[in-house]
């Protein structure tokens, strides 16, 4: 019987060069991996139009979509993590000097579904008390996946043309909570700041409180691949997690990477974090989902509560 031929789109981090390179493969599969950025609409030319059969894919858009009946499943693999804290910039002029100073204020996203916007705005309810309804809420780009606001919630778009960083400089928003550093933060602009000054502890202290490194992205499968070879799933999840051990072995050259201390910085995180801190798998995530799918909730994205299980094929709820 010949090999099943699937096609993956999945961004370009360390943990996906074997794969994209071909270093590790996937057993019983000719899989076609492609490097397709986020920024060339790989979210949404999965949702819309499933281009691929597989695809790294956002988490919040990914629940959103199944629950509107999109014919998509997903293996425990979870590309991308981000803590929420040093995602979360301010206008340095606003007066802002800690969370509680955000209620009242204006707060740019990328979209309210962002799964870093779902996050920082459940974070800063569940670990700060600020109420979803107490902020105004400014969006940058069209929402994914339709939905209703919840009553009392305050989104409004960003005006068409504008650039929701220069507002921050500007102080036509208040602060910006984004999954990748603003372009004036990154040059140095006095005028923006991180909510936290000391993101690191804070990230820290969260990650000790709950004991996970929050998820942003999965791995997708169109439901009618997954239906077609449910016995290819477990030899996909193999090859993620065999590409992440090659590629956490690379800083085992002090040259790996361009930065001076990458191996200490490397082996401060295991202290910091223990064991592996990109677990796959659904048992050894199911704190981090339950959490999410509960943010989703309290924030109008999903109608119903989903159990962990819901998110993936039944073949992979052993993984």
């Amino acid at each position: 019987m010949p090999e099943p031929k699937l096609t993956l789109a999945v961004e370009h981090y360390d943990r996906h060069l074997p794969l994209l390179d071909r270093t590790v493969k996937a057993e019983g599969i000719q899989l076609d991996v492609r490097h397709v950025t986020v920024e060339s609409g790989r979210h949404e030319r999965m949702l819309d139009g499933l281009e691929w059969d597989c695809a790294e894919l956002s988490l919040s858009s990914y629940i959103m979509a199944i629950t509107r009946g999109a014919a998509l499943t997903a293996i425990p693999v979870f590309p991308r993590r981000l803590f929420s804290q040093s995602q979360m910039y301010v206008n340095t002029a606003a007066g802002i000097t800690g969370p509680q100073d955000l209620i009242g204020k204006k707060v740019g996203l990328r979209s309210f579904q962002t799964t870093l916007s779902v996050l920082a705005k459940g974070d800063l309810q569940h670990e700060y008390g600020i109420p979803l309804d107490q902020v105004n809420w400014v969006t940058s780009t069209d929402e994914p996946v339709s939905f209703q606001a919840l009553a009392g919630v305050s989104i409004e778009r960003a005006p068409q043309g504008s650039n929701i960083e220069t507002m921050l400089v500007d102080g036509e928003i208040d602060a910006y909570m984004v999954p990748r550093m603003p372009v004036p933060f990154v040059a140095g602009a006095p005028e923006v700041g991180r909510l936290f000054q000391d993101s690191r502890s804070e990230e820290i202290s969260y990650f000790q409180r709950n004991g996970f490194y929050p998820i942003m992205h999965l791995v997708a499968i169109k439901q009618e691949a997954a239906d077609q070879h449910p016995e290819v799933l477990a030899s996909l999840f193999t090859a993620f997690e065999q590409a992440k051990q090659a590629a956490f072995r690379y800083y085992d050259d002090p040259n790996w990477s361009s930065m001076a201390w990458a191996p200490q910085l490397a082996q401060d995180e295991q202290l910091i974090m223990g064991g592996d801190p990109w677990p796959n798998g659904l048992e050894h995530n199911r704190s981090n989902l339950e959490r999410f799918i509960q943010y989703e909730l309290d924030q109008g994205l999903i109608d119903d509560r989903l159990e962990v299980e819901d998110l993936f094929h039944p073949s992979c709820h052993s993984l």
